[in-house]
């Protein structure tokens, strides 16, 4: 009986993980009024990476736009494009031709 509930328990979760997943990944960042933990919900950003987006933002002020953010140390092209559908600045989505 304990194998039966422990299998079903692991069944529902299966279910269950990729949709929290799938909300976690498609919530959109702010990156001119997200701290740490917002910024380290974005695909390849992890704590250190994060903390560079804030030190840069609090030193050179606000991102006028979602290209500027390659200017952070460690922050690339490949890291932005696989990010770029979920960063705004200033609560707009910013789209570039």
């Amino acid at each position: 009986m304990r194998t039966f509930r422990l299998l079903f328990l692991s069944l529902c979760l299966s279910f269950l993980s990729p949709s929290l997943l799938f909300a976690e990944e498609s919530a959109m960042v702010n990156i001119n009024t997200a701290d740490v933990s917002q910024l380290t919900s974005l695909i390849g950003v992890g704590q250190s990476k994060a903390e560079a987006i804030v030190a840069y933002r609090e030193t050179y002020g606000e991102f006028q736009a979602v290209d500027e953010l390659v200017a952070v140390k460690g922050i690339g092209e490949s890291l932005l494009s696989k990010n770029r559908n979920r960063i705004v600045v200033n609560n707009d989505k910013v789209v570039v031709n």
